[in-house]
């Protein structure tokens, strides 16, 4: 059953004895918290300015984003860098756009490995983001949650704007402490701003035995904040052998 806006505010009221602390904790705990942002049944939640890239996915001699002036006039010259790099890269572009297309295995992603990243933070101006280009970001605020799902999405202002972000990872756990990193994408070139609203978490009530995240051995990103790469994901040859017996 999904929490209601009012219930969210008395969930973080109430101070909890079973919860982690010399005297426990509040269910819900949002920080920075403005009521302005409570909606009927679910938080607005704001973009953090500091973004990350994979190193391995950002072409030669292209920008990772495009500072945004209202008024100007954009193109594809843009996405490089004004210097001699850029533009050999922008005519390489022109002459070779496989180097520059993202389904060229040259950008390839392992998710079993771990990831170098090129760190940046978009202006309060606004950033131009690249649609062939996946951004880690994050929630300005940082959030606890215990004997509740918590779980994230985007507000159908963003959908509409054709900006996703987060990628099938938008589900939290009893325990989780942290801001929550979000995978962005775009379908077209689009500018987002620092402390803009990237989404709205939820919460539900759950039956059963509690095991909670900041309490799990195997759990990857309790205490996270800001962008965090991906932890590299596990090959498990104990299914293979389960499954293999099973034939």
């Amino acid at each position: 059953m999904q929490l209601s806006g009012p219930e969210i505010l008395r969930q973080m009221k109430l101070n909890n004895p079973s919860n982690p602390g010399k005297y426990g904790r509040p269910n819900i705990i949002i920080e920075p918290f403005d009521e302005r942002c409570l909606g009927s049944n679910s938080y607005d939640l704001h973009l953090s300015p500091v973004f990350k890239v994979y190193k391995q996915t950002i072409p030669d001699g292209m920008r990772t984003f495009i500072p945004y002036e209202q008024g100007k006039t954009y193109s594809m010259r843009d996405w490089f860098y004004n210097d001699y790099s850029g533009e050999r890269a922008r005519i390489a572009y022109e002459h070779a756009a496989p180097e520059y297309d993202f389904r060229n295995p040259k950008f390839l992603i392992d998710p079993t490995k771990e990831k170098e990243t090129e760190v940046f933070r978009i202006p309060e101006t606004g950033a131009i983001l690249n649609p062939m280009m996946g951004y880690l970001a994050s929630t300005v605020e940082y959030t606890e949650t215990y004997n509740l799902f918590p779980y994230i999405d985007g507000k159908s202002s963003l959908g509409r704007n054709f900006i996703l972000n987060h990628h099938t990872a938008g589900r939290g756990d009893d325990g989780f402490c942290g801001t929550w990193t979000l995978e962005i994408h775009v379908l077209y070139p689009t500018v987002v701003y620092p402390y803009m609203r990237i989404g709205q978490i939820y919460y539900d009530e759950f039956k059963g035995e509690r095991k909670q995240y900041n309490q799990n051995p195997s759990s990857h990103y309790n205490g996270q904040n800001g962008p965090t790469a991906a932890a590299p994901v596990p090959v498990d040859l104990f299914i293979k052998e389960l499954a293999e017996k099973q034939r």
